[in-house]
């Protein structure tokens, strides 16, 4: 396959899904850092508290099942089989609803133990009230299958930007106005919950009406015979459940962070519950900022997969290799100066975030979790070309040793009296760069030609290096004479404009890898990069 073949698969299928992603995941952080200061830090650590059991179940429930409609709906209707296609959707909408009624009710019904399970037993309201949101995600992921499986994208991504704005607008007013009439922060909590409840909801409702807009039934006839409902749940069975396997390692890890964390606090050094959750919340508070350069990797990662399993079905081993690499090269050039300036700048961006926050702990997280954001990016891109190459089962099983070896350092440290609530981003750090090295390792061991590694990583790191020393100096000479808000500003344009300046100096980034970016080509000559 011809180079700009490939460049054109890089930006082609999943750019409408990548580019929705982005935007829910930016949504979603304008959403906690607001909603962090609204509540507080004992009313963020319930409703953290409320996400992670939420998160573990709907992942349980729905992580391998939409994929599999999707295949399964995508190969029926590659063959004209209307009837099975529809009778595919029935048996998946069914078995969604099925499974979110499940869902709603063990969280519903056991949010106490639940909550206290997590030594923090005044979550449980927060849990109650986001029971209803797994039944209707649940039932969106039918619809959003079905979508997928037609190669439209369009109406998942819209989905999920109105169900991130109806969060961020009926969390963040909810919260606030039951605050505002006097109740205590766990059931304002559940009120910022209940954001999330509202957007699940609306964005159901959307997939509804757009569904049978775009699907009458005369449409939906066909002439086929289709598998019997026993047959199509086996089939979806099969491929879904390696796949919910796969994607519970994270969630379940998340889960029993949460528990550990909160309970060694309370048990090995004697917090009482209010202080391990306020704790906890100021954590959450950095990860909320954390989970920042992440999002950036999420068109990257999108389009890596079909772009180099396309070029490896014809056979073009170093056409793939060369994606590869210059994905991983603009991955490591968004990544790597996010990190090191969310460390940089870590205590000045709490304090003008989150000044009512507990500073110390904040900071000393966020500094930790700025570093770790570089090995979450770089393993997010590692994964996408591992899983390009066929080698999906890799990732699997790095990212469960390094979950282990998470809870085994949150254990050993945040029992520590000097050390705390500190050990947990620790030992996110600790995971995420062992298993960023080990899939480095594994991709120059299986790919055909893998990428060059100091030519990857060497320049930006030497440009986001001086970038965040020239950040932490000039924020330290503006910080006096303007304020903590106008230093950090000045500071970051200060870091902006080194950092590109040191990339262009150094050719950091080649005319191949702007190509792969919407006006590339355009960029590379107004840089005079060849």
């Amino acid at each position: 396959m011809k180079q700009s073949s490939q460049k054109s698969t890089f930006f082609g299928g999943a750019a409408t899904l990548a580019a929705g992603i982005v935007i829910v995941k930016l949504i979603g952080a304008l959403y906690k850092i607001p909603l962090g200061r609204i509540l507080g830090d004992v009313g963020f650590g319930h409703f953290n508290n409320a996400y992670s059991v939420f998160n573990l179940l709907l992942m349980v429930s729905t992580a391998g099942l939409p994929v599999a409609m999707s295949k399964t709906i995508s190969e029926a209707n590659a063959l004209g089989r209307r009837n099975q296609v529809n009778r595919v959707f029935r048996v998946c909408l069914i078995t969604f609803i099925i499974l979110g009624f499940i869902t709603t009710c063990i969280m519903f019904f056991g949010a106490q133990p639940l909550a206290s399970l997590q030594g923090d037993s005044m979550a449980a309201p927060a849990i109650r009230v986001m029971s209803l949101t797994a039944f209707f995600l649940c039932t969106v992921s039918a619809y959003r299958g079905f979508a997928q499986g037609h190669s439209d994208m369009v109406p998942t991504a819209v989905s999920q930007v109105i169900e991130a704005v109806a969060k961020l607008v009926v969390g963040l007013v909810l919260a606030w106005y039951l605050l505002y009439l006097g109740f205590g922060s766990e059931i304002a909590a559940a009120g910022a919950i209940g954001g999330v409840a509202a957007g699940s909801g609306v964005s159901l409702i959307y997939l509804i009406i757009r569904h049978h807009r775009t699907n009458p039934p005369a449409k939906a006839l066909g002439d086929d015979k289709p598998d019997t409902a026993g047959r199509i749940l086996k089939t979806l069975l099969v491929i879904a459940v390696p796949i919910t396997l796969s994607s519970s390692v994270v969630p379940i890890t998340t889960y029993i962070d949460t528990i550990q964390v909160q309970n060694l606090l309370q048990s090995a050094l004697g917090y009482t519950e209010k202080m391990a959750v306020s704790l906890y919340g100021s954590y959450q508070k950095a990860v909320a900022i954390y989970n920042l350069p992440s999002s950036l990797m999420v068109s990257l990662t999108a389009c890596i997969v079909p772009a180099v399993s396309a070029a490896l079905t014809t056979k073009d081993k170093l056409g793939a290799g060369k994606v590869a690499e210059s994905a991983l090269r603009v991955g490591a050039m968004l990544a790597i100066p996010a990190g090191v300036g969310l460390a940089a700048l870590s205590g000045a961006i709490i304090q003008l975030l989150y000044p009512e926050t507990n500073q110390e702990v904040a900071s000393a997280c966020m500094f930790i979790l700025g570093i770790a954001s570089i090995f979450v990016c770089i393993m997010l891109l590692c994964n996408a070309i591992l899983q390009a190459n066929g080698r999906a089962s890799l990732p699997i099983l790095f990212i469960a040793i390094g979950s282990v070896l998470k809870l085994m350092v949150n254990f050993c440290l945040v029992q520590q009296p000097a050390v705390g609530i500190k050990g947990a981003p620790i030992g996110t750090l600790v995971c995420f760069s062992l298993v960023a090295v080990m899939e480095l390792a594994a991709i120059k061991k299986v790919t055909p030609y893998p990428p060059k590694y100091l030519r990857v990583f060497v320049k930006p790191l030497i440009a986001a290096l001086a970038m965040g020393a020239a950040a932490w100096a000039s924020y330290g000479l503006f910080a006096a004479r303007l304020g903590n808000t106008l230093a950090v500003c000045g500071a970051i344009v200060v870091g902006v404009v080194i950092y590109g300046v040191l990339v262009i100096l150094l050719r950091a980034v080649s005319k191949d890898d702007l190509s792969l970016m919407p006006k590339g080509d355009k960029i590379a000559k107004l840089l005079r990069i060849k």
